[in-house]
C-alpha cells in the first residue's frame, strides 16, 4: 500500500474543507467572501477576482475596485440579485459592501453550515481510510506488515480529522466574536 497516495488525498480533502469554510461569512470581512462569486459581465460568467482588486476597510467593509468602468454596474447587479445578503454601493470604479453585524440566529445558522461541511470532509476521510484498508487486505505480505500499515493509515486519518476539528473550532470562534 502506497501511503503517499492516501496522504495526498487527505491533503486535498483538508484544502477543500478549508476553502469552503473560509467563504463562510464571519463578523470580519474577507476577500474570500466575494472573490469567487460569478457575475454576468461581457455576456459571460466571470469570478469577481478576475475583474478587479478586492480590499478590506475595517471594521466591516469590502471594497471591490474594478479595472473596467463598464463592469461596475453588472458586477453590482450580480452581487445584489445573488442571494449573498450584500447591498452594493457604487462609488466611481468601486463597489462598496457594508456588512451588518451578524445576529445571534444567523451565527447559529453559519455554525451549523460549517459543521455540515466538516461532516462531509469527515465522510470523505473515512472513505479514503476504508479504501486504504481494503487495499492493504488484498496485498501480499505478512500479517505483521499489514497491521503496521493499517496502524500507519489510522495515524494519518487521526491527523486529518484533528486538522478538520481545529479548523472548525477556529471558524466557530470567529463566528462567536
Amino acid at each position: 500500500m502506497d501511503t503517499k497516495e492516501l496522504e495526498n488525498n487527505l491533503k486535498i480533502v483538508a484544502e477543500y474543507f478549508n476553502s469552503e469554510i473560509s467563504a463562510i461569512r464571519t463578523n470580519r470581512p474577507s476577500p474570500r467572501m466575494v472573490e469567487d462569486i460569478q457575475v454576468d459581465v461581457y455576456e459571460q460568467k466571470t469570478p469577481i477576482k478576475q475583474l478587479g482588486s478586492i480590499s478590506i476597510v475595517p471594521p466591516r467593509e469590502i471594497v471591490i475596485t474594478l479595472w473596467d468602468a463598464n463592469a461596475v454596474a453588472p458586477t453590482a447587479k450580480g452581487l445584489e440579485i445573488g442571494n449573498y445578503g450584500f447591498n452594493p454601493q457604487i462609488r466611481g470604479h468601486s463597489i462598496h459592501l457594508n456588512l451588518p453585524p451578524l445576529s445571534q440566529e444567523r451565527r447559529e445558522e453559519l455554525k451549523k453550515l460549517a459543521g455540515s461541511i466538516a461532516e462531509k470532509a469527515r465522510i470523505q476521510i473515512r472513505s479514503h481510510r476504508d479504501h486504504a484498508n481494503k487495499t492493504i487486505v488484498k496485498e501480499d505480505g505478512s500479517e505483521d506488515e499489514k497491521e503496521r500499515t493499517k496502524k500507519q493509515v489510522q495515524e494519518m486519518i487521526d491527523k486529518a480529522n484533528k486538522e478538520i476539528e481545529e479548523s472548525l473550532a477556529k471558524k466557530e470562534a470567529e463566528l462567536s466574536e
